[in-house]
């Protein structure tokens, strides 16, 4: 597809809906569905250990043992923390070339249920930092392994990989029928026990969601003193400061990202942010992707005492930008932001970006740890199903909000011969993942990666 001027998805919305329907049939010709099966490694495949050793070379390398101890765990941890690996094999694979604002790395624990701005729990995707335009089969496949990777047997993981497609497919018909508003407004909403269990979320976990968000003092699971100068309460190694001689540094560098910040929200968000003032801030350790990047906590207070927490965490160039479109953005924290928003149904009112400590660029965010977070190991092989068939339903209604709804499910058509070519991809890539996995531990143990004794 041809790049358009501004580098964002090409809008076909208004054509006629038959001239789409055959456009998206056509590309059946480019790319036939059976061929999105398709994986096998080049024979010039990069070794995935040298693309994590190029990662490693911009991050923290003081946490890099730790990034390597949670990648070790399993093949679905390895697959976790190697989004640039799969990035780079998904640029060889089948494509349409139609783009749509990619999530980037859509795995199965990147989405979750969090508090809309109406103070309504809805479930979407929560993870954007390698957000950026591509074909949209690449997050889809992402997807698909990931669930593969996660499950047991091999039937298991063609089952659930099905799932996701399958969900994607139906979803995605259902949009290409709906007003262009009305699609646009769609969203998830967990209202009750009964459209918890219908995705796949168990009802305790929708309880607790539901009690902190009437009690939003108590949404943060960290710590901090009181009296008038409040501070964080460190955890190491997952939480802490910078050390004394280096902490009125650290500290004037955040009030300058802070007033970088401010400057990127719109002007209403901009008058509440400033009934707040910084009292701490702190480093963070976070998920396994993101482990060695710069990220941080702040801790802001109104005059009446309430505690605000912010989290900054450090943007770099996507992992999809050097096999897609490079970004627009100058600064990849306003990538993350620009790419949420159009993803998500709905998005924290906080969402900012700003160049913090040592010119990183840092996108900010409120800090929410009582989120609604997927429990897959706990999850009955029913609710398990139910929570693919979910995802791939939410991942076709952010794919919606930049594609082309008709076009693309003229293409994917209604019987199962997409879902099935995507079960296939998702078993191939799996046994893919499993053998990268042991490379990883290959290259623990030959010192070529660094990996601490254990995750903390």
């Amino acid at each position: 597809m041809k790049r358009p001027p501004d580098a964002s998805p090409t809008q076909t919305h208004t054509l006629p809906v038959e001239e789409r329907r055959m456009h998206g049939r056509a590309l059946r010709g480019r790319c036939p569905r059976r061929e999105q099966a398709a994986w096998r490694p080049a024979a010039n495949r990069r070794d995935p250990i040298e693309i994590l050793i190029e990662q490693g070379e911009r991050r923290l390398q003081e946490l890099l043992p730790l990034r390597y101890a949670r990648m070790k765990a399993s093949p679905f941890a390895f697959l976790r923390g190697a989004a640039a690996v799969m990035a780079a094999d998904l640029a060889a694979t089948a494509s349409t070339g139609l783009f749509v604002q990619a999530a980037g790395d859509c795995h199965c624990l990147n989405f979750g249920g969090f508090a809309t701005p109406e103070r309504r729990l809805a479930f979407d995707i929560n993870d954007f930092d390698e957000t950026a335009v591509a074909p949209w089969e690449w997050d889809l496949k992402r997807l698909a392994t990931s669930f593969a990777v996660a499950a047991g047997d091999a039937r298991a993981r063609s089952d659930l990989a099905q799932t996701v497609a399958r969900a994607y497919r139906e979803a995605m018909a259902g949009l290409a029928a709906t007003p262009v508003l009305d699609a646009w407004y769609q969203a998830l909403t967990i209202d009750d026990a009964a459209t918890a269990e219908a995705i796949g979320v168990d009802d305790r976990v929708l309880k607790k969601a539901d009690k902190v968000l009437r009690h939003a003092a108590d949404m943060i699971s960290l710590r901090h003193s009181g009296g008038s100068a409040p501070r964080i309460e460190d955890q190491p190694p997952l939480v802490y400061h910078p050390p004394a001689g280096e902490a009125d540094a650290f500290r004037s560098a955040v009030e300058a990202m802070l007033a970088d910040y401010e400057a990127s929200l719109i002007p209403e968000r901009r008058t509440l942010f400033r009934r707040y003032r910084l009292v701490d801030a702190a480093y963070k350790v976070v998920g396994v992707g993101s482990v060695g990047t710069r990220c941080g906590v702040l801790l802001m207070r109104s005059g009446s005492g309430e505690a605000l927490y912010l989290q900054f965490k450090e943007a770099a160039r996507s992992v999809l930008e050097a096999h897609a479109w490079p970004s627009p953005y100058a600064h990849h924290g306003e990538r993350v932001v620009r790419g949420q928003r159009l993803l998500q149904a709905a998005s924290d009112i906080f969402l900012g970006f700003a160049t913090g400590p040592t010119g990183r660029h840092m996108y900010v965010r409120q800090l929410r740890d009582a989120k609604i977070k997927p429990q897959l190991e706990t999850m009955s092989w029913r609710s398990l199903r139910r929570y693919a068939s979910t995802c791939g339903e939410v991942l076709a209604r952010a794919h919606a909000r930049t594609g082309d709804a008709v076009l693309l499910s003229a293409y994917l058509g209604k019987g199962p011969a997409f879902d099935e070519a995507i079960g296939a991809f998702a078993l191939a890539y799996a046994r893919q993942t499993e053998l990268d996995h042991a490379a990883l531990l290959q290259a623990i143990k030959e010192g070529r990666l660094p990996s601490a004794e254990r995750d903390s």
